[in-house]
Formats: C-alpha cells, sequence, structure tokens
C-alpha cells in the first residue's frame, strides 16, 4: 500500500493516539470491539480524526463531499428544505456540518427564495471543526452568521428540519464474522506492540442482530460484515426529540439485501488518506477517515419503531433532478465557458452513476408531514427496504 508520506508532526499525533487506544485495550482486559477503536480513533478528545487539527475536506484534505464541489448540490437541496420548513417549523440542526460549507450555500440559497429558516443550528463536537465552520460562514455569508448557533448536544424537543449528510457513514460500527459454530464479534488487541485482530463470541443486543441478518439474508460461513447498533440509536433518539418535522439523511449505503449480498463478504469499512482509499484501519489513527457504508433498512426500522414514518428514499441522483438541479445547471449560460465547465463537471459527480448519484442514497423520516415530498416525487425505492 503505497500513501503519501505524513509529516513527522502528523506522526507524532498519530502516535500519541496509538498509545492512547494501547492503553483502553490494557485497561480492558486486553481487548476492546472495533466500535470503540473507531470512536476513538475519530473522536478522542484533542486526538481523534475528527476532534484533532487535520484538514479534511476538499482537495487539500482526505476526500471531498458534495457541498465542496460547488453551491450546486445545496441550490437543490434547497427546494426539500423549503417544503419540508414550509410543513413544519422554520428552524434547521444540521448535524456534522463539516466545513460549514454545505450551511453557507443552503443559507444563501434559502435567502434567494426568500424562505430562510429562523434559526439555523449545527450540531458539532469538534471546536477545531466549528471553528472552521464560522470562518466559512463569515467569509461567505457574513450577514446571515447572527441566525447561526452552535449546539454540542441533542436539543430535548425539536419542530422542524434535522440535516445530516454523510453523517451516518462515520458512526462506529460493530465487526461480525459469522460461522458455522456461531457469531463472532471481531475487536482489537495489542501483540508486539501492534494492532491485531481478535474475534470473541457475540453476546447481547449484537448476536440479536447478527442473528436475525443471518436468517434473513442467508449468510455463508465466514461472512465478514458491519452492524451499526450506534446509528440505529442515534435514528431512534431524534425520533424522540422531533414532534413535527423530519430527518433527512444523506449518505452512500445500500437496502439490507444488498448490502449484505453474499458476495460482499468482506464488508464495507474504508478509509480515506490524501483521498486514496483502503481497507486498513490500523493505519496511522487520527490521521485518516474510517468509514462503513449505511444500512438503510436498519435506519427506517428503528425510526419508524420509534414513532418516525418513512417519507421517501431514493437515490441521489433521482432526489437532485426532483428538486431541479436542471434548471440550476441552467441558471449558468453554456456560452459562459469558465463559469460552466466547472459546474457542470460538479453536476456530473453530484449525479453520474460511476460518481455519487447511485451509491449515495436519500431518506427522509418525519412526523406531522403529510404532504408528498418534491425530493421523491419520482425515483422513490421505498419499496426496496
Amino acid at each position: 500500500m503505497q500513501l503519501p508520506a505524513p509529516t513527522p508532526d502528523a506522526l507524532d499525533f498519530s502516535a500519541a493516539l496509538v498509545r492512547r487506544i494501547a492503553a483502553e485495550i490494557v485497561a480492558a482486559d486486553g481487548w476492546i470491539g472495533f466500535d470503540h477503536f473507531m470512536e476513538l480513533a475519530l473522536y478522542a478528545p484533542g486526538q481523534g480524526y475528527y476532534s484533532g487539527g487535520a484538514h479534511k475536506f476538499g482537495a487539500a484534505g482526505d476526500f471531498v463531499t458534495a457541498p465542496e464541489l460547488g453551491p450546486a448540490f445545496a441550490q437543490a437541496l434547497a427546494t426539500q428544505v423549503a417544503q419540508l420548513l414550509a410543513l413544519s417549523a422554520p428552524a434547521i440542526i444540521e448535524v456534522g456540518a463539516g466545513s460549514g460549507q454545505l450551511a453557507s450555500d443552503l443559507l444563501r440559497e434559502l435567502e434567494r427564495r426568500d424562505a430562510l429558516p429562523a434559526s439555523y443550528a449545527i450540531l458539532e463536537l469538534s471546536g477545531e471543526l466549528q471553528a472552521r465552520q464560522r470562518q466559512t460562514l463569515a467569509a461567505d455569508v457574513p450577514h446571515l452568521l447572527p441566525r447561526v448557533d452552535w449546539l454540542e448536544r441533542l436539543p430535548e424537543r425539536f419542530d422542524g428540519l434535522v440535516l445530516a449528510n454523510e453523517v451516518l457513514d462515520a458512526m462506529p460500527v460493530k465487526l461480525v464474522r459469522w460461522d458455522a459454530t456461531g457469531v463472532a464479534e471481531r475487536g482489537v488487541a495489542v501483540a508486539s506492540g501492534q494492532f491485531t485482530w481478535v474475534d470473541r463470541p457475540a453476546s447481547g443486543r449484537l448476536r440479536e442482530c447478527a442473528q436475525a441478518l443471518a436468517g434473513e439474508c442467508a449468510l455463508p460461513a465466514g461472512y465478514l460484515s458491519e452492524v451499526s447498533l450506534a446509528a440505529r440509536a442515534w435514528v431512534a433518539e431524534w425520533a424522540a426529540i422531533v414532534g413535527r418535522g423530519a430527518l433527512l439523511l444523506i449518505d452512500y449505503g445500500f437496502p439490507r439485501h444488498e448490502y449484505y449480498h453474499w458476495q460482499r463478504d468482506a464488508g464495507t469499512l474504508m478509509c480515506h488518506y490524501r483521498h486514496h482509499a483502503h481497507a486498513e484501519p490500523f493505519y496511522l489513527p487520527g490521521l485518516q477517515d474510517i468509514t462503513a457504508h449505511v444500512d438503510f433498512t436498519a435506519i427506517v426500522e428503528s425510526g419508524c419503531e420509534a414513532g418516525f414514518e418513512l417519507l421517501g428514499y431514493c437515490t441521489q441522483s433521482s432526489f437532485l433532478f426532483n428538486c431541479g438541479l436542471t434548471e440550476i445547471l441552467a441558471r449558468t449560460p453554456a456560452n459562459d465557458p469558465r463559469r460552466y465547465l466547472p459546474l457542470a463537471g460538479a453536476v456530473n459527480k453530484l449525479v453520474s452513476p460511476a460518481e455519487m448519484g447511485e451509491l449515495f442514497k436519500v431518506m427522509a423520516l418525519g412526523k406531522g408531514v403529510s404532504a408528498p415530498l418534491l425530493g421523491f416525487a419520482s425515483g422513490d425505492r421505498s419499496a426496496t427496504l
């Protein structure tokens, strides 16, 4: 695996986190579940990937999200956002706002449509990312910055729209291996100063979920994949908080029958470092992102059991076209190549089946929202869940 070499300071940063994780393993009698390893690697205060100071988003970071490609994503998304605000309450909470670019572009477009929310809150635990988000908003839409607040915990009650773009994929997952003798949880130990995989019999809620999956999907012996109990619990928690409104989720993933397809026998775990994707989560903890695809069937099951209704589920491509992406592209004259060509290139990445168009899905869960949502007017795939 040939990856770009980190700086000496970055290596020291990672080494400190490695020592912290190793100490946690020792304190836990020599073994922790992979979900705990992933949580520390991404979110350990001051040391994890998302809580440290590394540049993560855009061309200079490790990966590019849809908002980083340009404003077209947020401009189309604004169609659905404006409708949901009108159907519930004029308030938005964006979870995990990254660089702040989505908030900036979305607020600008909602202002253009005379549909600004009364409040826009960002739920962000990373102080470094909070500072970057403030900087982005102050530079792009300084007159709208007073509308934006930052939250460090979930509210007790909320009416309006909860927006989560590429949030579920970064939630810690458990690793499970199914074989003829039962279900094992794959965890992390330390041997000869290195992290290593060690399997133990699964128990409790994980064992129940894994056994149900094996019965539903006919998994072959030796099958390895992920189960995200954290994502299920997170969605259920929002169902208890939202009174009237919706949770809009945008992420890459599959319905369950595709996620646990017998040929996908090594799971979906993936790491991102300097725009290189690989499958080695022990490589330079704290310097790389660790993600897993989303089982959208589990998300809708958890949400609906907790009180949400499924309002729509489709590919990102269908959603953006339903929200007027073609008309947004037409705002820029094709005979202005300096402006049009970058925009057309970004739109292609957003909707192309070879890029983000098919792999990324959009799901809306809600309460008290009766009108059909514009973003799912055609191409709804709810029946596949």
